[in-house]
């Protein structure tokens, strides 16, 4: 039988950028260990820079190898929008919810 995760939740405000790139890296990656499930809330996230997402990558490499497991969770508006620039929504494996342009009704 599979012994249950000890989840952690970490919600991060603000930027996720390279001013908090120390501050950061450390919060994502210290909690990391095997059976730790990892859930970062980036709802109240207000940018997302190239550093940003590339601490978010370390954490999930850093869950892979741990046997840890790292959760992405309400992606705010900017997050969205460079994971779609970048194309890297499958490499979290994450659920994200787009939701449909006001104006013309589509995603």
């Amino acid at each position: 039988m599979d012994t249950p995760l000890t989840q952690v939740d970490l919600h991060i405000e603000g930027e996720l950028s390279i001013y908090r790139a120390d501050e950061l890296k450390h919060a994502l990656i210290e909690p990391l260990r095997a059976g730790v499930r990892l859930v970062v809330d980036l709802a109240a996230v207000t940018e997302l820079d190239t550093c940003g997402l590339q601490l978010l990558m370390l954490a999930k490499r850093t869950a892979q190898a741990v046997q840890a497991e790292l959760q992405l969770v309400s992606h705010s508006a900017p997050v969205i929008e460079v994971f779609e620039l970048l194309n890297v929504a499958a490499f979290f494996g994450d659920h994200l919810v787009i939701e449909p342009n006001p104006v013309s009704g589509k995603n």
